[in-house]
């Protein structure tokens, strides 16, 4: 596992602890972390999508639809 050193103003390293004690803060950090880089992901997608939507015969074509299945 790689390490990371991050530098964070006053106010933002007292929230931190009251939601996060130190035994639980680096796990705390790697699960925002991973969430912020899937919402990145996501809005990524989202811009695509509006930058070239689907054709209208393509936007109701579920013939080769596949189940949908939440991130892990």
């Amino acid at each position: 596992m790689k390490s990371l050193l991050v530098q964070i103003d006053e106010p933002t390293f007292r929230a931190l602890n009251r939601v996060a004690p130190e035994a639980q803060r680096a796990e705390f950090v790697r699960t925002a972390i991973r969430k912020a880089i899937q919402e990145a992901e996501e809005e990524h997608v989202r811009r695509a999508y509006l930058a070239q939507p689907d054709s209208l015969a393509e936007a109701d074509d579920w013939s080769n639809a596949e189940q949908w299945m939440p991130p892990a």
